[in-house]
């Protein structure tokens, strides 16, 4: 606002100057008026030259702060590889673009600068040249002539500054297209509607999904009853976090459909179906805040005395009451000041709190020690009796537990039973228990 009051303010002084100038000498303001004209049509030209670079310089601008985090990010990676040069490389590269096309766009500005500076200096000069002749002819009186010249001085200065008002103008005016352009989106659950479901089973029917024009999963169809426990267990890249995204609606099926108690998830808004769902997810995001309200944060009603009851089911109360403040203790921003299984365990206690009838596991126990792991099978097995468990695990006593395994391979189900039934079977299951009953049994000698 302080921009437009400059620009505004600095014509309506310009004009009520050259009003009072034409009252006691018409050409002169005539003269003035020209250059005025002239060097509104050059702050025209910037404006337009603003708009074409904006957003040149704002991919720019983008382009070197992702390099800047990236490289931020990937210090101890770059650093335990010894790859100094290489990543401060790709951060160079980043910033020497960004300065050629700022150094570029600025080039761009400088003719039309030039002609706005030139018209209001003609102008200044055009304004006293044109007083004097008439004082001069005898049609100005002397005193007149001499508030004119004392005029010229200071008329134009309240302008010679918006070439950068309209400049930043324009720049802004490119962010808010942006922005619009955002708030344009259509939202995901535009047609969705407060849905309350009586049960909370999920399904997915005949479902295919692509990213980018590459289909991931290929007519998956299956039913994880409520109150029962799937695994979904497969190799890496096989579709086993895509099917737990979908039922959550992150993403909408190409084909097919998920449903949450009979209802397709497309009938939802997104509040009212997460409502119904707590996630843990394999790479766990903690804020900038307390202990407490950190597991809060699913649940911000809850009391002291249920996160502590979450927090003890989840095997953390003890390392969080070790902390210096305990559950008011803050943690960087991440999670940073804590280990990985200490921050998955924290996102476990989460989930519990929230007490979700549905719950999905993404890798929940991966960054748990095997003294704890067991512990927080049976916290999870008491407190999510009742509730529809879809997990993604590749630990034994994860998947044997389970009530159903869904093996997911190239997209599809390829085998689904009980871990006896499996077993019996053969094929990829098989295989990848004895894999993992291998890795397990590994010890240090």
């Amino acid at each position: 606002m302080k921009m437009v009051d400059a620009v505004v303010n600095g014509y309506i002084q310009v004009a009520v100057i050259l009003l009072c100038v034409a009252f006691f000498c018409p050409p002169a303001a005539l003269a003035a008026l020209i250059g005025v004209l002239v060097s509104a049509f050059a702050l025209r030209g910037i404006g337009r030259q603003s708009a074409r670079t904006a957003p040149v310089s704002h991919r720019a601008q983008e382009a070197l702060s992702g390099a800047a985090i990236e490289y931020i990010h990937g210090l101890p990676v770059v650093k335990s590889f010894g790859q100094d040069g290489v990543s401060v490389q790709r951060f160079r590269e980043a910033c020497r673009a960004n300065k050629a096309i700022r150094i570029k766009n600025e080039f761009g500005f400088v003719p039309w600068n030039c002609l706005h500076l030139f018209a209001l200096r003609a102008a200044s000069v055009g304004l006293v040249l044109t007083a004097g002749w008439q004082a001069l002819a005898g049609a100005l009186p002397l005193q007149y002539f001499l508030m004119i010249a004392l005029f010229s001085f200071t008329i134009f200065g309240s302008v010679e500054a918006i070439n950068d008002a309209a400049h930043i103008l324009s720049v802004t005016d490119s962010v808010l297209d942006r922005l619009e352009e955002l708030e344009q989106t259509d939202f995901i659950d535009k047609g969705g509607k407060e849905v309350v479901p009586e049960r909370f089973d999920v399904a997915l029917s005949h479902v295919s999904f692509g990213y980018g024009g590459r289909e991931v999963l290929h007519d998956v169809s299956f039913t994880a009853p409520q109150g029962t426990t799937t695994a979904i267990v497969g190799p890496s890249g096989s579709g086993k976090s895509t099917i737990c995204n979908l039922v959550a609606r992150f993403y909408d099926v190409n084909a097919g459909s998920v449903s949450v108690g009979g209802h397709d998830v497309r009938e939802f808004t997104c509040e009212s179906l997460l409502r119904n769902i707590s996630m843990v997810f394999q790479t766990v995001y903690l804020f900038h805040d307390t202990v407490e309200n950190n597991i809060k944060f699913g649940c911000p009603d809850a009391t002291h005395e249920q996160v502590v009851a979450a927090a003890k089911a989840a095997c953390c109360h003890d390392f969080i009451s070790a902390l210096p403040n305990g559950y008011d203790t803050v943690i960087g921003e991440g999670g940073s000041t804590l280990s990985g299984g200490e921050k998955q365990r924290i996102s476990i206690a989460r989930a519990m709190l929230k007490n979700a009838p549905i719950v999905i596991l993404d890798e929940a126990t991966a960054s748990v020690d095997p003294e704890n792991e067991h512990l927080i099978q049976q916290a999870l097995s008491a407190l999510t009796k009742g509730k529809t468990i879809l997990t993604i695990a590749h630990r034994l006593a994860t998947i044997q537990s389970a009530d159903q395994i869904l093996v997911v391979e190239d997209g599809r189900i390829v085998q689904r039973g009980t871990h006896d039934e499996l077993m019996a079977q053969g094929g990829l299951y098989r295989r990848f228990i004895e894999i993992r009953e291998q890795a397990e049994g590994w010890r240090l000698a």
